[in-house]
């Protein structure tokens, strides 16, 4: 399996620099990109590019060799099942993992594409069908009930989840719900990891699980000195749709006489929860660090990645290898 990936890893490589590929033209690859932001304007170009150089880099030889290294069993044979994956569609080709997964294992892919993310799944269909035809009898793509399934891999919100649990309870399942991902500030970060925060803040507008949606700051940390570090992010004041949730979002802090602090794109509010609204960066301040590892460890379940200079990790939320699972459920090993 893995030739037809790297296969498609050279493709997406093509296209993204502008070359005609064995597998798509360049022209039509440009047609559908460009339909994909019309159905669905939070995926501008810039970001659809961004999540296909995530994929391509991913799909590298080495780096599927790395992954699959963990999973000797992946070579036995086996009997073929058809696994259905529920997509979500936050942000271009959320569900590539779980369709990869699948696929990469021998088994058939039937799929639940999201209304806001039905056009680039296809292309990699497409792309994968031409680099080798088995791939049109493995994956489907379907808009009514799904059925004929023997395992479910469901991404939705926490309302939804409740839903599938109770649809899916009698088949081997994954299902995932509403994740936020935090950052802890400690006051030792240099210049360059602050800039890199920006990055996990507003990569794809802040809607990915795994982007920023709250900093932990030390309790006399001044968090004005932030906002200096996401100037390089303001061109996202262009995108009609985020400016008019982040007008919306400060009109009612005006009219509510909240405290907040403005970065001219972006809203800043020391507020205790997690889950902040686009455009909105919700902070909190902390006394004791170690007390706080304890607090954000009871929250495990409700966490997707926790960015720190301790771990070392600041500007590479969107950028997940292969084996770091959403929700850390080892997908490959409960399809296999």
């Amino acid at each position: 399996m893995i030739p037809y990936f790297t296969a498609l890893s050279k493709a997406l490589q093509q296209l993204l620099s502008g070359y005609d590929s064995n597998w798509l033209s360049q022209k039509k690859f440009l047609t559908i990109i460009e339909q994909a932001e019309n159905q669905n304007p939070w995926f501008t170009q810039n970001n659809i590019r961004y999540a296909l150089t995530q994929i391509a880099t991913n799909l590298r030889a080495d780096n599927l060799k790395q992954w699959l290294s963990a999973y000797p069993q992946i070579t036995v044979p086996k009997q073929v099942k058809t696994i259905a994956v529920i997509m979500a569609g936050n942000i271009p080709l959320v569900g590539f993992h779980d369709m990869l997964t699948v696929l990469i294992s021998g088994h058939k892919l039937i799929g639940k594409l999201s209304s806001k993310d039905a056009v680039l799944p296809k292309m990699i269909q497409q792309i994968l069908i031409n680099i080798n035809p088995e791939f049109k009898n493995k994956i489907f793509f379907t808009e009514t009930q799904l059925k004929n399934f023997e395992a479910v891999i469901a991404t939705g919100s926490t309302n939804s989840a409740q839903v599938f649990y109770q649809y899916f309870e009698k088949y081997p399942h994954i299902i995932r719900q509403n994740r936020n991902s935090v950052a802890i500030i400690t006051g030792n970060e240099t210049t360059e990891d602050l800039k890199k925060l920006g990055h996990d803040i507003f990569c794809y507008f802040g809607l990915g699980c795994r982007n920023i949606s709250k900093i932990y700051i030390p309790e006399n940390y001044p968090i004005e000195n932030l906002t200096g570090y996401f100037s390089e992010f303001s061109y996202i004041r262009n995108h009609n749709k985020y400016m008019n949730n982040y007008d919306y979002q400060k009109a009612i802090f005006l009219m509510n006489d909240l405290s907040f602090l403005d970065g001219n794109f972006f809203l800043m509010q020391e507020n205790n929860n997690l889950s902040s609204p686009i455009s909105i960066i919700f902070y909190e301040r902390y006394r004791n660090l170690n007390h706080l590892k304890l607090q954000l460890q009871t929250l495990q379940h409700k966490l997707q990645v926790v960015v720190s200079k301790e771990n070392n990790n600041f500007g590479h939320t969107q950028q997940p290898n292969l084996w770091d699972y959403a929700d850390g459920i080892d997908t490959l090993n409960f399809i296999l």
